[in-house]
């Protein structure tokens, strides 16, 4: 009877621990994603904001204000969502379903581009391909003497190859995983009855990818509708707006309640078409591939076509991960992007101040304020990273050990939101939140305390999903029993659970950090002199015409974000199932 009643009482203490514990998460998380966002609509429709509508959707400015932007961004994101998924979804049955050479080569390669900022690219496209339209210096192909046209230097098309060269390898890693299930049973079987290699692909690898389609072709979409860098490199100048263009104008300019606006409108956007895309995928149930039977890896062969192929992929390869790395390199170096590879001076990295060259500008090792962004880009990558290992760590503790209750799926839900939101209406989101003071807390805009602030909340679903991962590995069996001997909530994360869990935390941990140093997006509208950013250095110097210092800036950024994604691959050891034989 005593044992009895101690169980009772034990499992009394569980669930009320859980439910302090859904409380105080949910909490944050309100703090964190919830209420930035109902801040900005109701930042709107106060009395002296609420006109910025009626501007934006049918004042006698909405054409340039919105319809026109919106135009260009509807454009540009199904453009690249099916460029995208053509691209990846080609790489990855190379990669999985066929004998192409170098298979490990053009799998790992595939995976890189991501991996480089998008603003790196379209440096890297404006040093090769900017001509003298609108002034300033003119790119390396020019400088060779060709004639570069303008539709090839500035405006949509730049911007349409750069943002799917970015983009493809999100695709390529999505549907590689779908490819990598499709059970070799059902391949031999239409072969037996003898299907041809283009219908098996029509008619069994297409549908039983579809998930895999929609899901990369929704998130590419996202991505590029929310993409700043590269419409504002490649499209600002020749006056292309985009959405993400246009809000950051209307801020810069202090027209903030119009800026709003055009957030929540593109908040609106790109949610509607993940949800589209979920819905979609959601609502039909036959795409099971994996079965109690075991099936044979059995790829296509490629014959002659073996060797044209895989040029064929080395060519959009090369061009995504490779050129842009040795153009980026080169033009630190160069006088001019006309001169690409001659007349190098080591200036823009070591120079001293000098009135006579690059006005008077010394090089990034020189720069005070370049080493100053360095110093607070690194703390905030790994403050961004600290905090989200702990944040993340508890919602995935939380979402994996109490998974009953409205609290539950609230926490879930909340943790993903900012999924559909770009980081540049998040960034518009936080100047709403934290901008201004809050009762007695003073304003944040302009603090390192609102760029962390901001950036954990930002790559909150990352943490999450890497601590989830790692804390379903860990056997709840374990802290039952330190339970059972009275350890306490804290004890027992801190000795059972965060030391099992280290390795995937800390690798989680550097992409975030990977992430937060690279990124534009968000932290574009959070500079401020006083709190300067590597990225948003880069983007200023190349708005400003110095494309070399840019460009050394950003190779920085390229190192850095490099280096740390190895570290935390090797970390992770993940298992990639297409590059198994």
């Amino acid at each position: 009877m005593v044992n009895v009643t101690m169980r009772a009482k034990g499992r009394r203490a569980y669930f009320q621990q859980g439910t302090v514990l859904k409380i105080v998460v949910l909490a944050i998380l309100t703090a964190l994603i919830v209420l930035p966002l109902i801040r900005t609509v109701v930042f709107t429709f106060q009395p002296e904001t609420i006109g910025a509508w009626g501007d934006v959707l049918r004042g006698r400015l909405s054409k340039n204000l919105f319809y026109k932007p919106l135009g260009n961004t509807l454009l540009i994101g199904g453009i690249v969502s099916v460029g995208c998924v053509l691209l990846g979804g080609f790489l990855a049955w190379l990669v999985v379903m066929t004998n192409v050479p170098f298979r490990r080569t053009i799998g790992v390669m595939a995976t890189l581009p991501f991996m480089i900022p998008s603003f790196a690219a379209a440096l890297a496209w404006g040093s090769l391909f900017r001509n003298d339209r609108v002034g300033g210096q003119i790119g390396w192909i020019q400088g060779l003497g060709f004639d570069v046209p303008d539709w090839l230097a500035w405006g949509m098309v730049p911007t349409l190859i750069v943002l799917t060269l970015h983009y493809f390898s999100l695709a390529f890693t999505i549907i590689a995983a779908a490819l990598a299930t499709v059970n070799s049973d059902l391949v031999e079987a239409a072969q037996i009855a003898g299907a041809k290699g283009r219908r098996i692909l029509m008619g069994i690898i297409l549908p039983v990818t579809t998930p895999a389609l929609v899901a990369a072709g929704s998130l590419c979409f996202a991505g590029a509708v929310s993409n700043f860098a590269t419409p504002a490199l490649l499209g600002l100048p020749v006056r292309m707006q985009t959405l993400s263009t246009r809000l950051f104008g209307m801020i810069e300019v202090g027209q903030v309640g119009r800026g709003y606006v055009i957030g929540i409108l593109l908040v609106i956007i790109s949610g509607a078409f993940l949800w589209a895309g979920n819905r979609f995928i959601s609502g039909r149930r036959s795409y099971a591939t994996i079965t109690g039977k075991g099936g044979r890896a059995k790829r296509f062969d490629l014959r002659a076509a073996r060797w044209p192929l895989f040029g064929v992929a080395m060519v959009f390869l090369l061009a995504s991960t490779i050129v842009p790395m040795i153009v980026l390199f080169a033009s630190s170096f160069a006088p001019s992007s006309a001169k690409l590879f001659s007349g190098w001076t080591a200036h823009y990295w070591v120079g001293t101040s000098d009135p006579s060259f690059a006005q008077g500008i010394p090089g990034i090792m020189h720069n005070s304020d370049i080493i100053r962004a360095l110093t607070i880009t690194l703390a905030l990558g790994v403050c961004v990273a600290l905090l989200g290992m702990i944040v993340g760590l508890l919602v995935s503790y939380t979402t994996a050990r109490y998974r009953e209750g409205w609290m539950s799926a609230a926490i879930t839900q909340f943790s993903f939101l900012p999924l559909l939101v770009p980081g540049i209406a998040f960034g518009a989101a936080y100047i709403a939140y934290l901008g201004a003071p809050i009762g007695p807390f003073p304003a944040l805009y302009g603090t390192f305390a609102l760029l962390v602030i901001a950036g954990t909340a930002y790559l909150l679903p990352f943490s999450v999903q890497t601590g989830r991962a790692v804390i379903q590995q860990v056997s709840g069996e374990l802290e039952e029993s330190a339970r059972i001997t009275g350890a306490g909530f804290i004890r027992r994360l801190a000795a059972i659970t965060v030391p099992l869990a280290i390795r995937g935390l800390t690798a989680g941990g550097i992409l975030i950090f990977v992430k937060i140093v690279r990124d534009l997006s968000l932290v574009v509208l959070l500079f401020t002199p006083t709190m300067p950013v590597m990225s948003v250095l880069a983007y200023r110097y190349a708005s400003e015409g110095f494309a070399q210092f840019a460009n050394a800036i950003t190779v920085v950024i390229l190192v850095i974000s490099i280096v740390a994604t190895l570290l935390a691959s090797r970390l992770q050891a993940k298992s990639q199932p297409w590059l198994k034989d």
